[in-house]
């Protein structure tokens, strides 16, 4: 809301939010952080109204779907079969972060690197404990989020992510053993990202497991962090098709300046 007062332009009111943490127990928040990025990177919107979000990449091998009106309803994310990769599919529940989801779904437009990938490695780094017994699996330090590879006695594989609070479970996420392991990767260095996300007053899901920290953000800061990821995009989309694609690419981390808001609580 902007206020005027005589002689001046509008002054902006601050609002409240919270920066979370851990941010895997930090509920859904603001679609938008996906969409907004897969509209600026070139996807195509094949949602209809009133119905479930859909989008297509560029080249029409990868669609992301967003349901909330299923049961239990969620992200999917599957690709086609290609000559160099199998058709995969992954599902990622209402809960998962959408800073988490755009782990993945951020990593569909960027390229490759040239390492192999290492999905445990983002994990073991930021203090996750790893358990080998009939499934490799990591623990998040406090013991409430984790990350498996399922294997089951008939030969059946598959990754499979969840939460839980002392309310019971909150999230899941299950990969196909198809998915690129790049993008399995990508989700485990979103999920074990010690960086507080931020959710708006009235949206910080009700547990004693969260840290909740109050801030004042006005609302040009919002506008800002948003447009720096849009921009972000486009500039890797940009960069991707043509003479530049070489070039160093920007990445924006929409809450750098929560320090700031900080300083107003």
């Amino acid at each position: 809301m902007k206020k005027k007062q005589p002689g001046w332009g509008p002054v902006e009111q601050p609002e409240q939010h919270y920066l979370v943490e851990p941010r895997h127990l930090a509920g859904g928040g603001d679609l938008r952080h996906v969409t907004e990025y897969l509209r600026a990177s070139g996807w195509k919107d094949k949602s209809k109204t009133g119905g479930p979000l859909v989008f297509d990449s560029p080249d029409k091998s990868v669609r992301i779907g967003y349901d909330p009106f299923t049961q239990p309803g969620g992200w999917t994310i599957s690709g086609k079969q290609t000559a160099s990769q199998e058709a995969w599919h992954a599902m990622l529940g209402k809960q998962v972060p959408v800073e988490i989801v755009a782990g993945v779904t951020d990593a569909l437009h960027r390229p490759r690197s040239a390492h192999a990938p290492n999905v445990w490695a983002p994990l073991t780094q930021q203090g996750w404990t790893t358990e080998r017994r009939q499934h490799f699996t990591a623990v998040s330090p406090d013991r409430n989020t984790w990350l498996q590879f399922h294997q089951s006695g008939t030969g059946e594989t598959y990754w499979w992510a969840g939460a839980r609070t002392e309310h019971g479970p909150t999230w899941d996420a299950i990969f196909t053993p198809t998915t690129p392991m790049h993008l399995v990767q990508e989700f485990s260095a979103a999920l074990a990202d010690p960086t507080p996300v931020m959710r708006p007053l009235g949206r910080v899901p009700a547990s004693s497991r969260i840290r909740a920290t109050s801030v004042s953000v006005l609302p040009s800061e919002l506008s800002a962090w948003q447009q720096a990821r849009i921009t972000a995009a486009r500039a890797a989309t940009w960069a991707g098709n043509s003479w530049a694609a070489g070039r160093p690419r920007a990445t924006a981390r929409p809450h750098a300046a929560a320090s700031s808001a900080r300083a107003r609580r």
